[in-house]
């Protein structure tokens, strides 16, 4: 398996601390009621008003945190732990949850979003620095937000980008097994109730903008929530013939056509979104599956291949750091 070594982990941070602070471009998600709602992002968001929209700034955070704390000793980690004690502090955060108290923020950054500031708060929470503490208020906002939402969401979202379902509560189970345990009940309830009875996935993907698979993303939430045993029946009905390389879409990385256009340089993020996943699932399988060895080579296939491209246009690289860093930290 592909390492994270100290160089690639500066190498991540430097991309992102050079667009965190970066304010244009910059695209909202705001809705106006009134000429005084026309307010520049670094007012609306004191701290998330960099890397082209407020989810990448949230999760290069997480990001550029999870660096710090695997490779403290590189020059790097010291600009990411002055830079945080600037901005992860609780009157700035106090500033985003003024925004999130707005009557038209109720599904603001719903769902993709809130699953990142909760999985920002429970990395910033292991670092003795406050950022934790600091962070927590807009981390319960969210949660609560999550509760709320679940418990009207009929059906889930299948998608390949910000509206997945699955993507979310993997991040939003993580926290709540921490944090909420009735928020985790409540996850672990309709996910079961979505997807235990999915049989013989065709992963008819991607799709033209697609940087998540529909398919692993359900299965990797599944495998955070069923016991080992469990998820290893309920895998191997939803992917039977993993084994021997099917579904075929599974294993075959997108082609990237244009990597200055935002929404297909979507497709080098779910190139490094299958690593993560395939890398993940063959740890929960275990080595003795016969899919495991299948997943590891899936995951190093679709790394090798999105890797190069990281960088380069800021279609992609205000944004593919932070899923190579999940994919070599899976």
């Amino acid at each position: 398996m592909i390492p994270l070594t100290p160089e690639t982990a500066a190498a991540f941070a430097r991309l992102t601390l050079g667009h965190i602070g970066r304010q244009y471009p910059y695209k909202l998600d705001h809705v106006m009621l009134e000429d005084k709602d026309a307010v520049l992002p670094r007012v609306l968001h004191p701290i998330f008003h960099g890397s082209f929209d407020w989810h990448s700034c949230v999760h290069g955070w997480w990001q550029l945190l999870t660096v710090a704390r695997l490779h403290p000793d590189t020059y790097e980690a010291g600009l990411i732990r002055a830079r945080a004690d600037e901005m992860l502090v609780p009157e700035k955060v106090a500033g985003e949850l003024a925004y999130l108290a707005r009557p038209l923020s109720a599904g603001f950054e719903r769902p993709y979003g809130w699953a990142w500031l909760l999985a920002l708060h429970q990395e910033a929470a292991r670092h003795p620095s406050g950022w934790g503490d600091a962070l927590a208020p807009l981390a319960s906002a969210f949660a609560t937000r999550f509760g709320t939402y679940l418990s009207k969401l009929t059906y889930p979202l299948r998608v390949g980008a910000h509206g997945n379902s699955a993507f979310a509560l993997i991040h939003a189970s993580r926290w709540a097994r921490e944090y909420d345990r009735a928020l985790l009940d409540l996850i672990r309830d309709k996910a079961i109730g979505w997807y235990s009875g999915d049989r013989a996935a065709q992963a008819w993907e991607p799709a033209g903008d697609d940087f998540l698979s529909g398919t692993l993303c359900e299965a990797l939430l599944m495998s955070e929530l069923l016991e080992p045993g469990a998820f290893r029946a309920w895998f191997d009905a939803f992917l039977p013939d993993v084994a021997h390389g099917e579904p075929a879409t599974l294993f075959t990385p997108a082609f990237v056509h244009d990597r200055t256009d935002p929404k297909i340089a979507h497709l080098d993020g779910l190139n490094l979104s299958r690593a993560w996943c395939w890398r993940t699932l063959a740890g929960r399988l275990g080595p003795d599956h016969p899919a495991s060895a299948r997943a590891l080579e899936a995951a190093d296939f679709h790394f090798v291949t999105a890797m190069p491209h990281i960088s380069g246009d800021y279609a992609g690289e205000h944004w593919l750091a932070t899923f190579a860093l999940l994919a070599l930290t899976a």
